[in-house]
Order: structure tokens, then sequence, then C-alpha cells
């Protein structure tokens, strides 16, 4: 079923996105700056790729139909924490929480939530750290607090929960089980293979220690 917001609700989402992508922006300029840090004055890189995104407005029509509350765009910033999202791409997993405490400590961003999908992951096999921002805005000569929902994962991670995003798109939500038993497996063996890909990561490493000395 298609919900959409009133014309007048509607016009006020359009002005409330724009706030958001300056929010997402602010952070995003922070997040380079600590890539470009790691790429020239450290010895490793824990980012492989910052990506960012606005939910469209179908998409939070549909969210909060779905919690059933009034579309509105108070009731967006009220009820909704995931409008402006950023994603960050780790080479390994360990790299997952080094991030996160960089993320707590990061001058003028106020962390409000957190959940850790790596250290307990979701039934379904999902993987993945999210981190609840509040960014300061400063726009028409007033501060305002966006909220971004920042997800750290590796890239094995993020190849998982894509198929597993086109599995829900495809059967609308009701995957069969047999389907849902894979890609339970499936995370499973990527957790390993993550592992597995760090430790040779660490002896290559000591090889080149080795040979430097």
């Amino acid at each position: 079923m298609s919900v959409r917001f009133r014309e007048e609700e509607f016009a006020e989402l359009k002005n409330l996105l724009h706030v958001y992508e300056w929010g997402q922006r602010t952070l995003l300029t922070k997040l380079h700056i600590m890539q470009d840090d790691f790429k020239k004055f450290q010895d490793n890189n824990p980012i492989e790729y910052i990506t960012g995104r606005i939910k469209a407005p179908e998409s939070i029509a549909q969210k909060l139909h779905r919690m059933d509350v009034e579309l509105t765009a108070e009731n967006v910033k009220k009820y909704l924490k995931d409008v402006a999202g950023i994603r960050i791409t780790c080479p390994f997993a360990r790299d997952i929480h080094h991030l996160v405490e960089l993320l707590r400590v990061m001058p003028d961003v106020n962390v409000l939530d957190e959940k850790d999908y790596v250290s307990a992951p979701k039934p379904s096999g999902y993987r993945s750290y999210h981190v609840i921002l509040e960014v300061p805005v400063f726009y028409s000569g007033k501060t305002e607090h966006v909220v971004v929902e920042v997800q750290i994962r590796t890239e094995a991670m993020n190849f998982w929960s894509t198929l597993e995003h086109k599995a829900r798109y495809k059967y609308r939500e009701h995957i069969p089980q047999h389907l849902c038993d894979e890609l339970v497996i499936c995370a499973d063996k990527i957790a390993e293979l993550d592992h597995r890909m760090f430790l040779i990561h660490e002896i290559i490493s000591l090889i080149n220690q080795d040979g430097e000395s």
C-alpha cells in the first residue's frame, strides 16, 4: 500500500531533509579527514570506503506508517534515527571497534546510542556496528543538532547484507526458512573468513618486519 505525506507536510519534510543532509555532510567531512590522516600519517588504515545516503521520502513515509504514527515532519525528527546515514567499510572486523572508539571521542559529536551486531549478531546472521550520533549544524543564525546513523562493517559483512536485503525485497520480508538457514550459515562462514584474513594480514606484517630488521 502506498502512503504519502500531505502536501503541506511534504513541503516541511523537504526542508527538513536539507538539514539532515547538512548534518551528514558535516560528519562526512570529519570522517574523510580521519581517513586522510590514517593514509598519510598512520601505519594502518582501518577505513576502506565511506558512503552516505539520505532516506527517500517514500521510505520515510512507509516507516512511519509501520510505526503507526502520523506522517508529519515533526514525527520524522521524533521517531526516526536513520534518515541520514553513513556507512564505513573496514578491511578487517577488528578495525570496527577501534573506529567506534574514535567516534566516541570526536569533538562536537555526541553519541546517542550504540548497537553491536558484530559481537552479538542478529538471529538472521546480520553483523554490523550501529552508532547513532548527534552533529551540530549552524544555519539561519541558529544551531540545530542533527541525528546521523553510522554503520561500520567489513566488505564481507556488507556483501552479505546486500544479498539478504535483495532476498527480503524479493520475498516481501517473508523469506523461506530454508533460505534463512542458508543465509545464517553464510554469515557464520563470512565471520570466519574475516578472522582468517586478519590472521594472514598479521603474518604478512610480521614477515615484513623481519625483512626490515
